[in-house]
């Protein structure tokens, strides 16, 4: 699914101050996905250089980078039919078709052939757009038509074009957060894009401390909330950043393109962030579905999945901003000053 949807909106949080177990913590940080990451973590079992994190982003681009010309899915989108996929595709590729059966399609990575069509996508968007063209399009469109047979992609039509960056980001902060533990590393924090895995504990030998951003539509930077991490990871998604104002109510809302319908439909949902102990790539995925089922529907989905832990934020009837958190969802704004 082209993320139309902005990931930097969850800033990692740490404190800097000088106490002696400081030391014992190493940063590193960097460029990747055409966002930066951060890494914090204890290094009592020796050093970690950013040569290892670049080369494992390296493969993960190799394997699923849609702005890679020259990367596995690239080439599947170009219709190669001989690619034989890694263990990295087979597991983003398993963990989407997960969240897209479970979402009822709203999550669906091979939809970006219409983002592109509306003009919110990389591509060329298509001039004069009806009825027929959408529906043309519709058809190729449909995360049921393609599997994988013998580390093969087998496409239903061979125009269905795959894009999995809503779950990209995550899944390279548990390849990071993975090679970590294989290194004996056991208090980490791994943060690209806003997308957070944390395992143990900070400097301060407490839980990794997250702020959630406050969608401000002037630019500025505020935080809405606070959260520990308790072995869990975090993501957000929200296109506040793109949104749209109604000339008559002036309500606030996102255009998210419909799976369903193809066209794009009015959503008052401006940001969604998920905690769990599962996956920093689920995590990811389920902001993304949560975000194009819009308020209703995600509040009937977190019924029967209890153990995420959600904070919505929505425009309101009055274009002012509101809150839904699950029952699970632990505010520490007043813990914390």
């Amino acid at each position: 699914m082209k993320k139309i949807l902005i990931l930097l909106l969850v800033i990692f949080y740490f404190s800097c101050d000088n106490n002696k177990n400081q030391s014992e913590y190493q940063k590193l940080a960097g460029h990747a996905f055409g966002t930066t990451f951060h890494i914090i973590h204890k290094n009592d079992s020796g050093q970690i250089y950013e040569k290892q994190i670049d080369s494992l982003i390296h493969l993960i681009n190799k394997s699923l980078s849609t702005y890679m010309p020259n990367s596995d899915i690239s080439k599947i989108n170009k219709r190669d039919t001989g690619i034989v996929v890694d263990e990295m595709f087979q597991e983003v590729f398993e963990k989407s078709k997960k969240v897209y059966m479970e979402s009822n399609g709203w999550f669906d990575p091979t939809i970006g052939i219409l983002v592109n069509a509306w003009g919110f996508g990389p591509d060329e968007n298509i001039e004069k757009l009806d009825t027929n063209k959408i529906k043309n399009m519709l058809e190729k469109v449909g995360f049921n038509k393609v599997d994988i047979i013998n580390n093969k992609i087998i496409k239903k039509h061979k125009e269905t074009y795959l894009d999995f960056n809503a779950l990209a980001k995550g899944y390279a902060v548990d390849i990071i957060g993975r090679f970590l533990e294989k290194e004996n590393v056991n208090n980490y924090m791994v943060e690209i894009g806003g997308e957070i895995r944390a395992r143990g504990v900070n400097a301060k030998n407490k839980p990794w401390l997250i702020a959630i951003e406050s969608p401000n539509f002037d630019g500025s930077r505020t935080f809405q909330t606070k959260v520990e991490l308790l072995d869990e990871s975090v993501a957000t998604s929200g296109n506040y950043r793109k949104f749209k104002i109604d000339s008559t109510s002036g309500e606030k809302y996102a255009h998210i393109i419909s799976p369903k319908t193809g066209f794009p439909i009015k959503s008052n949902l401006l940001s969604v962030s998920v905690i769990s102990e599962r996956d920093c790539a689920d995590v990811d995925g389920y902001a993304t579905a949560l975000m194009a089922m819009g308020l209703g529907r995600s509040r009937e989905f977190l019924l029967n999945h209890s153990d995420l832990k959600v904070l919505l934020i929505f425009s309101d009837e009055k274009g002012d901003l509101k809150t839904f958190a699950s029952n699970n969802f632990a505010n520490l704004e007043h813990d914390h000053h």
